[in-house]
């Protein structure tokens, strides 16, 4: 059974929120103890859904006089699902640690997947900063130490995605969608629901 567009909406919807992107790092411990502060985690973690950045180096690599300039500078979507950035919950101030989460999309197979981490990587090489939501606007958002991918796959995702990652050394987690969830939660936004 193929992985459903509404299963990848879900998972997509769900880790837009700080207190789901923590529950999702705590399948994968290392990327969880990256967390500033577990006493102020509201704080600490910024969730950034199909998050944009900044790229600022408008130097093309050596050699490649020709190159085209305004590749490598602007507004880019990145191809990652969400982007989990942590900050000091006392200064205000971005970390330099960032997780970049990539949900196995419908019909996506494994060099796709592969293939948007990649691009990822070939984008964040570079001089940026995150245009951040309007509630952290306020916070200072530039440099990285490292970036660290996470995969999220279904239990319908192919078993060759999962060797793939498992051979590549990349971090994943199998989530099952909850159904109870995604049913009290277009109830809610029914148009037949009684407003008050």
């Amino acid at each position: 059974m193929p992985v459903k567009q509404s299963d990848y909406e879900a998972l997509l919807a769900e880790y837009s929120n700080h207190e789901a992107a923590i529950a999702l790092l705590k399948k994968h411990r290392p990327y969880l103890e990256m967390i500033p502060s577990m006493r102020r985690p509201d704080e600490s973690v910024i969730t950034i859904p199909l998050p944009i950045v900044r790229i600022r180096n408008s130097k093309p690599p050596a050699g490649n006089n020709n190159l085209n300039l305004t590749a490598f500078q602007g507004a880019v979507c990145l191809p990652c699902d969400v982007a989990i950035l942590m900050c000091d919950p006392e200064w205000k101030i971005k970390m330099g640690v960032e997780i970049l989460v990539f949900i196995h999309r419908p019909e996506e197979d494994f060099s796709d997947l592969l293939g948007r981490w990649r691009q990822t990587q070939v984008l964040l090489d570079k001089d940026y900063e995150w245009l951040m939501p309007p509630r952290y606007q306020h916070i200072l958002s530039e440099g990285v130490e490292r970036i660290y991918p996470l995969f999220a796959i279904f239990p319908e995702t192919p078993q060759r995605i999962q060797r793939g990652l498992l051979g590549a050394c990349l971090p994943f987690v199998i989530q099952i969608p909850d159904p109870v969830t995604e049913e009290v939660f277009s109830e809610t936004l029914s148009p037949e629901s009684p407003t008050t």
